[in-house]
């Protein structure tokens, strides 16, 4: 017999991602613990597993941008507003990935936590700039959100674009403190530039970092790349991706995300790839025209076996910490380290900041800082039909 779930929930967007918002304590009393109950009422929700890859029978958008969950409630930890846990699930595989976060959707976090009475009225002002303090459950970092309030409101329209959202709205700043790893670990191989030997692929150059999330970073020119293709010009083609995914499987090997090459499969979140290449002048998926003298260099970025329309939030973080620090491939293509980058993606540009700091000859990040903007979209009750 089928029964139909009915949970309280907003559908958000969150800087160049969408993705299904629930507070922790509406979920049923059996799905507010990590485990496969609650795995299958979000897989659901989302509309996977979905063979025919649009997920039509529910709220996902068919694209790694839009197949995404937040889960948040009150914070358990001293000194925090709110718990943060985010879920990458797969469109074809009944799988969702809680091995790291969306940096799009953090700024999204801020605004949900206000609207949905999970911040103190102590802590809210009548007008200004509130910072709501995260904790990010998956990766165990903390997340500073400034998101701007008036009458206690959150405030959503502005004059902020962000290339990627065809519309302004009110700016977020993103503060990610000590994003790299929990182990401190930034360069997980102690390299900063390493070789990556993919079997009847070839040998790469590239730098292994983590921070913001799990990345490989590699030079477009290793994959035929000039750097500035759009998305249909590389997601139609099969052989391509195929390759990306070797190396992203070797690279997750190499940094020690996986014990073996199969068990890629069950990870597909993390890490990241990006292909990076000098800064040159092409044109955006909305016809702009993208300036070389405007962007310090340019990058494609791959998630779940696809090329990303625009830049992960994550990502950028983990490209702007190697781009602070001397000596990497990305440091190494701009000619030296930069505090602050702006990135060229399909979309348009992106200025992302890193502090890199160096003691006892390692290396490690202590902020990396960006703006974002964020809106609800829809807020009722998701329907969850559950055999």
């Amino acid at each position: 017999m089928t029964s139909i779930l009915q949970i309280p929930a907003t559908y958000m967007r969150g800087g160049t991602s969408k993705g299904v918002f629930i507070n922790v304590d509406d979920l049923p009393p059996e799905a507010r613990e990590p485990g496969e109950f609650r795995d299958k009422i979000l897989l659901r929700t989302i509309g996977s597993p979905d063979p025919y890859g649009k997920q039509i029978d529910g709220l996902g958008g068919a694209t790694s941008s839009t197949s995404k969950v937040v889960l948040v409630s009150k914070s358990r930890h001293e000194g925090y507003d709110v718990d943060y846990t985010f879920g990458q699930v797969a469109i074809g595989n009944p799988v969702i990935d809680w091995s790291g976060n969306c940096g799009n959707l953090s700024s999204a976090v801020g605004p949900f936590a206000v609207h949905s009475g999970l911040i103190d009225r102590g802590r809210l002002q009548e007008d200004g700039t509130l910072k709501v303090r995260i904790w990010q459950v998956n990766l165990a970092k903390e997340i500073v959100v400034h998101v701007p309030v008036r009458k206690q409101r959150v405030v959503e329209t502005g004059d902020f674009y962000l290339d990627g959202v065809a519309f302004p709205a009110a700016e977020i700043k993103v503060d990610f403190l000590s994003p790299s790893a929990s182990d401190g670990s930034l360069f997980p191989t102690g390299n900063r530039i390493d070789k990556l030997e993919v079997p009847e692929v070839g040998v790469f150059e590239c730098t292994l970092i983590n921070s913001g999330i799990p990345s490989v970073i590699l030079s477009a020119n290793d994959i035929d790349l000039s750097g500035v293709e759009l998305q249909e010009e590389v997601n139609n083609r099969s052989d391509l991706l195929a390759k990306v995914e070797l190396i992203r499987a070797h690279g997750a090997l190499k940094m020690g995300l996986i014990d073996s090459i199969e068990q890629a499969q069950e990870s597909q979140h993390t890490p990241k790839i990006l292909f990076l290449s000098p800064s040159k002048t092409y044109t955006s998926s909305s016809n702009s025209r993208i300036d070389s003298s405007n962007i310090d260099l340019v990058v494609r970025a791959f998630s779940m076996g696809k090329m990303h329309h625009a830049m992960m939030g994550t990502a950028a973080v983990a490209l702007a910490s190697a781009a602070s620090i001397p000596g990497t491939l990305v440091s190494g293509l701009m000619g030296n380290a930069k505090a602050e980058i702006s990135i060229g993606h399909p979309s348009g540009k992106l200025t992302v900041g890193a502090c890199g700091i160096e003691k006892d000859s390692s290396w490690s990040i202590a902020k990396a800082t960006m703006s974002r903007s964020a809106r609800i979209l829809m807020k009722g009750e998701v329907f969850v039909p559950l055999v």
